[in-house]
């Protein structure tokens, strides 16, 4: 089933981005925090987008990607495909915007659940790009395996990211 949501996830994403502008392309570099920060050494991702601008200055759209968690000591690489609701707020007369995205985050390994995911961001505008700093959050389960983690309880799979994304026309 994850597989097929998946590849249901990027085939919308991918027909959006021929059809209509506003659609955004980049990547992201970071730091695990929380749970993640005992399990992974580094983060780093793609990000997808299409927006939709509603008012001067405010946008909506959608948002999918992948993030990619390097495990460490003895916990293999895992990774979260997120398919999320994107809002982003361009101040006026300014090069600054911020922007939150809020959804669910698919998990790529069978022994961690999907789950909640939430990402604000804080950014530059330029004309092109954008350049931005964000956290991202993903509450999950981790089903124990007697794998790293004692226990069938909730996690925080975060990061502090630093990415840039492309605007594509």
């Amino acid at each position: 089933m994850k597989k097929l949501l998946l590849l249901g996830a990027f085939a919308v994403f991918g027909g959006a981005a021929h059809a209509q502008e506003g659609f955004k392309l980049g990547g992201h570099v970071g730091a695990p925090l929380g749970n993640a920060a005992d399990a992974a050494s580094v983060t780093i991702g793609i990000d997808a987008a299409y927006m939709w601008n509603i008012t001067k200055g405010l946008d909506i759209g959608a948002t999918t990607g992948y993030s990619h968690f390097f495990g460490k000591d003895r916990v293999d690489d895992f990774g979260f495909v997120p398919v999320a609701a994107s809002g982003k707020y361009k101040f006026d007369k300014l090069p600054l915007f911020v922007a939150l995205d809020l959804g669910a985050a698919i998990s790529t390994r069978d022994y961690i659940n999907s789950g909640l995911y939430i990402a604000p961001k804080v950014g530059f505008q330029m004309r092109n790009a954008e350049l931005y700093l964000g956290f991202q959050s993903i509450s999950s389960k981790y089903r124990n395996r007697d794998y790293y983690w004692n226990g069938n309880d909730r996690f925080n799979f975060g990061a502090v990211n630093f990415g840039v994304n492309f605007y594509l026309k």
